[in-house]
């Protein structure tokens, strides 16, 4: 049976600690109670060989190239969208990713300094967006709700982040990221993500 209609590809995006996969789970089931098929995924990591690359990604204790970052990063993205995006949107269900191309725009480019032609090269051909939010959180919300640092990019420290901060900023604004701010509650949070999503293509009721 052909479905009647692509899926959406949702993106939310945000620094550590910015609360993406607690908006992604609220924005997935309330999709679900709209009467909408959902499939929720996240970057890296979300396929068996994606698994490999997270643990080298954020477990590997030696230094990693700042290029052989972001090809890591792009291998693993490839393979996701093979297994997982591409077939879910031509099936009519919609995606919801946690972290997808902007982390990379944002991490291994505008900070790591990798030129951004770079890292739209190797990413060429995966499938773009229908909406991409950013939960933009301020410095000191950030930092009052960041915890034991867990994996190698967390614990870059907090310099770093900052400026992974200001980079999503100057981003959405150049790219048409819909920026929401994710330091107020939860559910208000959610409802400015919903908000967002509604007006993309065929939205629920």
């Amino acid at each position: 049976m052909i479905p009647s209609r692509r899926g959406r590809f949702i993106v939310l995006e945000g620094g550590e600690f910015s609360g993406k996969s607690t908006q992604s789970r609220l924005l997935a089931d309330r999709l679900r109670a709209s009467g909408r098929e959902v499939v929720e995924t996240f970057e890296p990591g979300d396929t068996a060989l994606g698994r490999e690359l997270r643990r080298l990604l954020l477990e590997f204790d030696g230094p990693i190239d700042r290029y052989t970052e972001a090809l890591l990063m792009a291998a693993d993205r490839r393979q996701h969208a093979a297994d997982v995006i591409t077939r879910a949107v031509d099936s009519g269900l919609d995606v919801v990713c946690d972290r997808y191309v902007p982390s990379s725009l944002v991490y291994q480019g505008e900070v790591r300094e990798v030129p951004l032609e770079f890292i739209e090269t190797i990413n060429e051909g995966v499938p773009t967006p229908d909406v991409v939010i950013l939960l933009d959180v301020p410095d000191d919300v950030a930092v009052a709700r960041g915890g034991n640092p867990s994996d190698r990019i967390e614990r870059e420290g907090e310099t770093f982040h900052r400026k992974v901060r200001e980079a999503y900023r100057k981003l959405a604004a150049d790219r048409n990221w819909v920026a929401v701010d994710g330091s107020r509650a939860p559910d208000q949070v959610a409802e400015a993500v919903w908000e967002a999503v509604r007006d993309v293509g065929d939205p629920p009721s």
